[in-house]
């Protein structure tokens, strides 16, 4: 549960991120953290599919909040956030035509 917390709020600041640098794709300060805060929970749930949360858990005797598995939240949550909202902000161009 940590850990998609954590990847969500990575999420958000992941997608703020990407709509600084991507000015033209940018959905506003809260249109970003929406977008951001799906891509990051799309993100953390992905990366646990693909079983590398189950890797970064299984050497910690306590709740699998290591390092490892904080820093694979916010990079999976971050970089879900941005490309989540790279997408979106494609689509909006796409049917503002």
């Amino acid at each position: 549960m940590e850990q998609l917390i954590i990847g969500l709020l990575s999420g958000a600041a992941g997608g703020n991120i990407a709509g600084a640098v991507m000015k033209n794709l940018s959905l506003g300060t809260l249109g970003n953290s929406i977008v951001g805060i799906l891509g990051g929970g799309l993100g953390a749930k992905l990366l646990g599919m693909l079983g590398a949360g189950a890797v970064a858990g299984a050497g910690g005797a306590g709740g699998g909040l290591d390092i490892g598995s904080i820093l694979g939240s916010v990079a999976s949550g971050g970089v879900g956030g941005g490309v989540l909202l790279a997408i979106v902000g494609v689509i909006k161009g796409a049917m503002a035509r």
